[in-house]
């Protein structure tokens, strides 16, 4: 119950969070004197902003940077008015295949970009760190798992909960589809890459999340971001899925959000280079932490 009040008071302050950001406009908030908050006033603020820019910038990739990805394009937007910025979700492989191919900008992937697509030019530009949870359905008792067990259940030793501390009952294996950049990012921290017996493999965040919810003994892994009370996060080894233990190194399941360019950012168009300026900037970390996400140091 009491992991359900933290979940339930976690979606509401990055609701008000997301919501801060929206009135503000996404960038720097007016003080009352009418100051931005970096010191500089409103007018001054804006024309620093580059409002001429123009152009179009393409990114396509994982679904599990979906969140990030439409709240960094609205408010670099706001900001460069002049360009438009898009964004499809087709999964961290194909991401990272269409940067390559030249059909987009940018290729968002929710792992690290693999040493055969940069020898075919692709690089590796690390915006966020993000955990990954292992959720379970709503009545499952069972508070958290080692990482043996985690991997006992997921390569089919495992296949009922008592075996593992739980009460009687079938464990109902759930995960993403191939080339998802979570499922890589998942089997390859537990090493047990084309191993895993899955009962369910589903094509987004949204679909893992809602088949686990409403799926008695389900089990299955998920983006930290989109946790909520619909679904019981479990400890893994103890430690609690949080981002003060991502951040200490105890909670093992973490990976990098990545926004993969064909070459060097300094070789892109000025549209995409200014967007990785602001990315990078102070106002785009706060935009990656109002998201649920670890912002990169």
């Amino acid at each position: 119950m009491m992991k359900k009040n933290l979940n339930k008071l976690t979606g509401l302050l990055l609701a008000f969070s997301l919501t801060a950001i929206t009135l503000t406009g996404c960038g720097s908030a007016k003080t009352e004197s009418g100051q931005a908050a970096d010191g500089k006033n409103q007018e001054e603020a804006e024309a620093a902003g580059g409002s001429e820019l123009t152009g179009s910038i393409t990114m396509a990739g994982s679904t599990s940077m979906e969140k990030l990805a439409n709240a960094a394009a609205e408010c670099f937007m706001e900001k460069y008015p002049g360009v438009m910025v898009s964004a499809e979700f087709t999964g961290s492989s194909a991401g990272i295949e269409a940067v390559l191919a030249g059909t987009v900008d940018i290729g968002n992937s929710s792992r690290n970009v693999k040493d055969s697509e940069k020898e075919k030019g692709a690089v590796e530009n690390i915006v966020a760190i993000d955990g990954i949870a292992v959720v379970a359905d709503p009545a499952n008792s069972l508070t958290g798992l080692t990482r043996q067990q985690l991997i006992d259940i997921y390569t089919g030793k495992v296949k009922n909960w008592k075996e593992v501390g739980g009460e009687d009952g079938v464990i109902i294996v759930v995960g993403r589809e191939a080339g998802s950049g979570t499922r890589g990012a998942f089997e390859e921290l537990l090493e047990i890459e084309d191993a895993c017996k899955y009962a369910n493999e589903l094509d987004s965040t949204g679909a893992v999340m809602a088949k686990v919810a409403s799926t008695p003994g389900a089990i299955g892994y998920v983006s930290l971001d989109v946790v909520n009370d619909s679904v019981e996060s479990l400890a893994l080894e103890g430690v609690e899925p949080t981002e003060e233990n991502i951040k200490a190194g105890t909670y093992f399941l973490s990976r990098p959000f990545v926004m993969a360019t064909a070459g060097e950012i300094s070789e892109q168009p000025e549209a995409v280079q200014a967007f990785f300026d602001w990315i990078y900037s102070e106002e785009g970390q706060e935009v990656v932490k109002a998201v649920g996400l670890i912002s990169v140091e």
